[in-house]
């Protein structure tokens, strides 16, 4: 898809109406988005629908992946997801959902509806059935008996190859983090695969229309539970959110070593952030501090 305007608004309705919406009268520019120019639509009976469209699409099936992981929420793990109302190589619209209110009560309902997806849906591999898209970047999805080697292969060692990380983590931060994931077993606790969100940071967590928690985003595959967790207890979140980790943790039965792992996970997600975006809103001294022990002294 083109356009002779960078509007997004503009662009967004041009795409509406070549796909067939044409009762859709105006968008408003959904600000957050990164990886594609989104907004919400406005039809002509009033109601809304969210819309995103690539300028330049990073692949055909971006957004397809995306549709499918939401069903795959929905469908095998029980996850409140929106509905696609139209999915292409260029354009994808869903319904439209309302921002979450936060709440110790909306927290405490992400909680359980987390638990469910995470315990009802364990798998005896890692990976996917096929690849799918972590913003721009191809996520690799490759089946794996051994989650140790499909988190340090797919997951981390995956990013250096990209040219902002290889800029941003320089020969003793790279040694130092293949140097981690050989010890992945000594650091992390064996734990099974299950379906995940995969890009659950708190902006991918919005609400329906009676306030139930929302998933948006989602970058699925099975492996650990903790690549969710993780992303939540990184990313800016309210304080009404406290609830959420407790509550989650009582449902799965979490250890108390969880909190000091959480560096370790996150890895993949601050790779993958060097790896995008020129502003990475401080995943490099993250990526830096959480190596540090891991670089080779003398």
């Amino acid at each position: 898809m083109s356009g002779t305007t960078t509007d997004p608004t503009s662009l967004l309705l041009g795409w509406l109406h070549a796909a067939g919406l044409t009762d859709v009268v105006a968008v408003e520019h959904a600000a957050g988005g990164q990886a594609a120019v989104a907004g919400l639509a406005r039809r002509v009976d009033g109601t809304s629908v969210f819309a995103k469209g690539f300028v330049d699409a990073p692949s055909d099936d971006a957004f397809v992946a995306e549709a499918e992981g939401l069903d795959a929420l929905r469908t095998l793990g029980g996850a409140t997801t929106p509905d696609v109302v139209i999915v292409g190589p260029d354009l994808l619209v869903l319904e439209a959902l309302r921002p979450r209110p936060d709440d110790p009560a909306f927290w405490e309902q992400l909680a359980h509806a987390l638990a469910h997806l995470h315990t009802s849906t364990t798998h005896p591999r890692f990976g996917w059935h096929r690849d799918n898209w972590l913003g721009r970047r191809r996520q690799v999805n490759t089946w794996q008996d051994d989650g140790f080697e499909f988190f340090a292969q797919h997951r981390l060692l995956r990013w250096l190859d990209e040219p902002r990380v290889a800029s941003a983590v320089g020969p003793a931060d790279r040694a130092a983090l293949e140097h981690l994931c050989a010890r992945l077993p000594e650091l992390l606790p064996e734990r099974p695969a299950c379906l995940v969100h995969g890009d659950l940071w708190a902006g991918n967590v919005l609400a329906t229309a009676d306030g139930a928690p929302a998933l948006i985003d989602p970058a699925v595959s099975y492996t650990w539970a903790e690549v969710d967790l993780a992303h939540l207890w990184t990313t800016a979140a309210p304080p009404e959110s406290a609830v959420f980790f407790e509550r989650y943790a009582e449902l799965t039965g979490l250890d108390d070593g969880w909190r000091a792992r959480m560096p370790i996970v996150q890895l993949r997600q601050h790779l993958a952030v060097i790896a995008q975006f020129d502003d990475d809103w401080g995943a490099a001294d993250a990526v830096h501090a959480t190596l540090a022990p891991f670089r080779t002294r003398g």
